[in-house]
């Protein structure tokens, strides 16, 4: 399971294609939370801290992803680390020109492109934290953990308040077509509910064509909820829902 890419842009909901979707039809994105949603991704650094104290808050919208801790997998204990550039950026520019990778992330060149990419989240106000998943004190994946109520995909899908949208990238090709991508994706979304008691939905928007990718989402417990036409793709929309995580 290579990964999955791109949060959407401005455009025009589609309504889901697919009648076991209907369900996700109940709840609307608040029009104050709608109002969140960036035409463009926000680069100013700096964004979302506090003019008057200083005080840097943006942690705050994903509930402090740094400090979850780590979980038990039965691959050994794995952890979410937030991105340090000065650090990881030589991991992550390399697992981003894997061809494989590189045919859905389209972030494959230079060590600047990706830097681009991780800057746009960093600089943000905290709605979009990328990680490294450690795995037994080794750096194996990259993780996009985003507010989906507040990111564009929200205009592509009737979003409810702190949905919270994953992105998974498998480093290591050893790592990958043996189970490991769906495992980890479980133990995130468990951590992810653990964490922010106020989301009830983890959803994801895998690129159709990387098959591999849809079918980790399955596996790990997710449900395919509808097609949509996102820029650059055509994706799945697959959510797991809090209510139904005791059967998985």
């Amino acid at each position: 399971m290579p990964g999955t890419r791109s949060r959407a842009e401005e455009g025009v909901p589609l309504p889901p294609s697919d009648p076991s979707a209907e369900d996700t039809l109940d709840l609307k994105l608040p029009a104050e939370a709608l109002a969140l949603i960036p035409e463009e991704p926000q680069q100013e650094r700096g964004a979302g801290r506090d003019p008057a104290t200083g005080t840097d808050d943006r942690a705050a919208l994903l509930d402090h992803i740094a400090a979850w801790g780590p979980a038990d997998t039965p691959h050994g204990s794995f952890r979410l680390v937030p991105v340090v550039p000065a650090r990881d950026l030589a991991l992550i520019t390399r697992w981003m020109n894997d061809p494989a990778v590189a045919e859905f992330w389209e972030l494959a060149g230079e060590a600047h492109i990706t830097e681009k990419h991780l800057s746009a989240q960093l600089d943000g106000d905290g709605r979009s934290v990328p990680c490294l998943g450690v795995l037994k004190d080794i750096p194996m994946s990259y993780w996009e953990i985003y507010r989906a109520d507040l990111d564009p995909l929200a205009r592509y899908y009737p979003a409810r308040p702190h949905d919270t949208g994953v992105h998974l990238l498998i480093g290591g090709v050893a790592d990958r077509a043996r189970g490991l991508g769906s495992t980890l994706l479980r133990t995130v979304c468990g951590m992810v509910l653990e964490h922010r008691p106020a989301c009830t939905r983890v959803v994801a928007e895998p690129d159709l064509r990387n098959t591999p990718s849809v079918s980790a989402f399955l596996t790990a417990g997710f449900r395919f909820c509808a097609e949509v036409d996102l820029p650059g793709k055509r994706a799945g929309l697959m959510i797991r829902d809090r209510a139904l995580s005791h059967l998985m």
